[in-house]
């Protein structure tokens, strides 16, 4: 199957704040988050590859110390085991793409 619709998906909740819809294949997992305005992401790192790409909004994002104001269209890399945090200035839309599968995300998505 080719195509994918995240607005007929459930969305999971992340943190507090952090909602989003994840589709997965062999190898990779590919969602789109909404995060609240005022919301911090927790410092945190994975064994996964982490792209993230801000379709709306405003991200003050935080990899391994440096730090970054995403604005639409703006991108961040995360190397895997990296720290990263992050705020949302407004409400954002991001798209996420993780390498391997979040295996976390999709046994949440089981329960």
């Amino acid at each position: 199957m080719p195509f994918f619709n995240f607005n007929a998906k459930n969305k999971l909740k992340i943190w507090d704040g952090i909602n989003g819809s994840f589709f997965h294949w062999e190898q990779l997992t590919f969602g789109q988050i909404i995060v609240d305005e005022g919301t911090i992401l927790p410092e945190h790192k994975h064994p996964h590859e982490q792209w993230t790409l801000l379709i709306e909004g405003e991200l003050e994002f935080n990899v391994n110390g440096e730090v970054q104001i995403l604005l639409p269209g703006m991108a961040a890399y995360i190397p895997p085991d990296t720290l990263h945090t992050g705020k949302a200035i407004t409400q954002c839309k991001v798209i996420d793409c993780f390498m391997p599968v979040r295996e976390d995300f999709v046994a949440m998505e089981k329960q």
